[in-house]
């Protein structure tokens, strides 16, 4: 059984920073590409950033320059550094991780966290 486990939202007024944090754990063989998404009320669940399990990274448009995506691979643990917060990355914050559960699993298997919220204040 694989859990992701986020940690880190929180209320912040804006121009503030948070970090969010989400460790994969459970019957882990490998993960590849891991990610943040976000949801605000409303609207359509999409795409903050992703990390290949050699760093290569992808960033929303609307973050970039003000989030940062990391990974520790050892730790099966992704990162999201968020700067400059505005009132409208206010959402439901989501980890997602590509993961070979078993050794002869065959494939890569996507796994949802439970979501953590972020408020921005103006």
């Amino acid at each position: 059984q694989v859990q992701l486990v986020e940690s880190g939202g929180g209320l912040v007024q804006a121009g503030g920073s948070l970090r969010l944090s989400c460790a994969a754990s459970g019957s882990i063989f490998s993960v590849n590409v891991m990610g943040w998404y976000r949801q605000a009320p409303g609207n359509q669940r999409e795409l903050v950033a992703t990390i290949t399990r050699d760093g290569s990274t992808n960033y929303a448009d609307s973050v970039k320059g003000r989030f940062t995506i990391s990974r520790d691979n050892a730790k099966n643990t992704v990162y999201l550094q968020m700067n400059s917060l505005k009132p409208e990355d206010t959402a439901d914050y989501y980890c997602n991780a590509d993961i070979w559960p078993f050794i002869n699993s065959g494939r890569y298997y996507e796994y949802w966290g439970q979501g953590t919220q972020v408020t921005v204040s103006s």
